[in-house]
């Protein structure tokens, strides 16, 4: 089972903010930082399923 799983975040040309896992093949988009930490929480679990699902979410912002 995988312990933690970073993402990286960076704030969308459209508006809003992008995440996108480093080691899994999850991406994910949202309007709010707010927002944007439920869809990534949701969409981890959606991808390890709620028995897999890493303990550790961390989201590394990049500033371009």
């Amino acid at each position: 089972m995988t312990q933690e799983i970073i993402f990286s975040v960076w704030e969308s040309p459209e508006g809003g903010y992008e995440a996108r896992a480093l080691s899994a093949p999850i991406f994910t988009e949202a309007d709010t930082l707010e927002e944007l930490h439920s869809a990534v929480s949701h969409a981890t679990e959606c991808h390890f399923g709620k028995v897999e699902c890493p303990k550790l979410v961390v989201l590394y912002f990049e500033r371009g």
